[in-house]
């Protein structure tokens, strides 16, 4: 008889033994669980504020220098702002008719935009820093991996697209296929095949900066849930240790 068979054969003649593995996998996970309340539960509401509050300051400070800088979005792959699917074709068609070089241009400014954009960010993730509720902090600590740009991004991505577009606007104003940008992407949205929030250049490249801002911070975030004690604070092994 194969080993299949004789498993099979097993379970049959003792169904009572897939009962006790469901049974034993329900308490690890409940052991986990309480594991987890009652290492929360020795952290002081102030601790866990003043911890959380620390892994945003850290998590903005990274995104910012990461990506603020000369090539911080052109040479970064995770966030380097290329054109919308639907208008690749029409950049494809420049480098084949020998205007690579005006194709390199759009791709560059869009790039170098974004992060003359994110350079500014700092004030403004700072002041919704200062605005965290202890409900803020407490969903923020017990949420996911990504819960500190998800709180950055609702917290201030109004405001952040406030200051990043008229930086976006200098940058994009000098470019000569800014005009033709807007007039193929418009002609795509209005056939269905580019979202209208596209359409435009500036707005395109505003939504682009956010969100590569906020994928740099939820990076950072990761790292930290991940591999709390190499936090490099004391109060971040402490808080997000007892995760």
């Amino acid at each position: 008889m194969s080993q299949g068979a004789c498993k099979d054969a097993m379970t049959r003649e003792n169904p009572l033994g897939l009962v006790t593995k469901s049974i034993v996998a329900l308490i690890v996970v409940l052991a986990a669980t309480w594991v987890q309340a009652a290492g929360l539960a020795d952290i002081t509401s102030s601790d866990a504020s003043a911890g959380v509050r620390e892994a945003l300051s850290k998590g903005a400070k990274y995104a910012v220098t990461s990506l603020g800088k000369e090539n911080g979005f052109l040479g970064n792959s995770k966030v380097k702002i290329l054109l919308p699917d639907s208008l690749k074709n029409v950049e494809r068609a420049m480098r084949t008719f020998g205007m690579e070089k005006q194709a390199d241009e759009l791709i560059g400014t869009m790039n170098h935009a974004a992060e003359a954009a994110v350079a500014e960010a700092g004030p403004i993730l700072a002041d919704s820093i200062r605005k965290m509720s202890v409900k803020d902090a407490k969903d923020i600590l017990t949420g996911g991996d990504d819960s500190v740009s998800l709180y950055f991004r609702q917290s201030s991505g109004d405001a952040l697209t406030r200051k990043f577009m008229p930086i976006v606007k200098g940058a994009t104003q000098k470019l000569k296929l800014r005009d033709q940008y807007n007039n193929f992407a418009g002609k795509a949205a209005s056939v269905g095949l580019l979202d209208q929030k596209d359409a435009d250049l500036d707005t395109y490249v505003t939504r682009k900066s956010l969100d590569g801002l906020f994928v740099m911070i939820a990076e950072q975030e990761k790292t930290l849930r991940t591999n709390p004690l190499g936090a490099g604070s004391d109060l971040l092994k402490k808080v997000f240790g007892a995760l």
